[in-house]
């Protein structure tokens, strides 16, 4: 997964699942590395005596965003400030937790890499859980489901699915570098024939303006640019894969296991449903015009 922009009316497949407990180690109170600039202050120590399940002694925890991938995490034009899911999760789990969240901005491409090494505590940014990284670090349990999806421009008749692709080699094709939705284009395509780009909306814009024809993207993301191109790009075909998103950790982290138990009280109560609905539902307002 990797990357987003939306005018959001999403049609959303929002799953939330059980929590289960895991090990320690040193590694999640590592420093954030002297490049990796936290993007904003902390807030102060958010925890609230009715929904405390652990104390950790208002503890500050380092969380890596892109920044660039709406609904999940950006910055407002208008007033500078940052928002998105990853923010406003972060709030509800440190005040059930009793932790201060302090946001570093960190490039996508690195983030697993800087997480693992134990440079920044957790890494949100809506990653997919995969067995390939979880020999890297550890995930929280999922705490939403996706589609990975087909996105073409409106009326193209030459793409029905991936097949598509395989079958013409005149197609051109793009994803996120370094995403899993390039992941699922490898298993189709020869590298030589993905165009790797840094960002989604970068994808989604050479692909309305006819520089590529087809990109895998997730289905949340998807759903909001198709909301905010007046008509210019669909789906095509049906769902490629089916994922889960989760939090990632240092291998060992002793952050796992609260994290889990505060999802899992979330779940338990509807918040987690009703931050879900409010991200990625149809109320959801901001736009790319909206964001840096």
């Amino acid at each position: 997964m990797k990357k987003s922009i939306t005018r959001i009316a999403i049609i959303v497949l929002v799953s939330t699942f059980l929590l289960t407990a895991c090990a320690s180690s040193p590694a999640a109170t590592a420093a954030v590395e002297a490049t990796a600039a936290p993007t904003s202050k902390p807030a102060g120590c958010l925890g609230d005596p009715a929904k405390m399940i652990a104390d950790l002694n208002c503890q500050e925890i380092t969380i890596a965003v892109e920044n660039a991938y709406l609904p999940f995490n950006y910055i407002l034009v208008s007033t500078g400030e940052p928002g998105g899911w990853d923010y406003e999760a972060w709030t509800e789990i440190c005040s059930r937790l009793n932790c201060t969240p302090v946001y570093v901005e960190t490039a996508f491409d690195s983030m697993i890499q800087q997480v693992a090494q134990g440079q920044i505590m957790v890494g949100a940014d809506g990653l997919t859980i995969t067995d390939e990284r979880k020999q890297q670090v550890d995930f929280s349990e999922g705490y939403l489901a996706i589609n990975q999806r087909l996105l073409v421009r409106s009326g193209e008749t030459r793409i029905t699915s991936m097949q598509s692709f395989v079958d013409d080699a005149s197609l051109k094709f793009a994803a996120q570098s370094s995403s899993t939705n390039y992941e699922t284009a490898e298993q189709f395509l020869p590298v030589e024939r993905i165009q790797a780009f840094e960002q989604v909306p970068f994808a989604v814009q050479a692909l309305i303006a006819g520089d590529v024809d087809g990109l895998i993207i997730d289905e949340i993301v998807g759903q909001g640019y198709i909301n905010q191109s007046d008509g210019k790009i669909e789906f095509a075909g049906e769902t490629i894969q089916s994922d889960e998103l989760g939090f990632i950790f240092p291998k060992g982290s002793t952050l796992l296991e609260p994290v889990n138990k505060a999802l899992e009280a979330m779940k338990a109560d509807g918040t987690l449903a009703a931050l879900n609905t409010k991200f990625f539902g149809n109320d959801f307002a901001v736009t790319g015009d909206d964001i840096k």
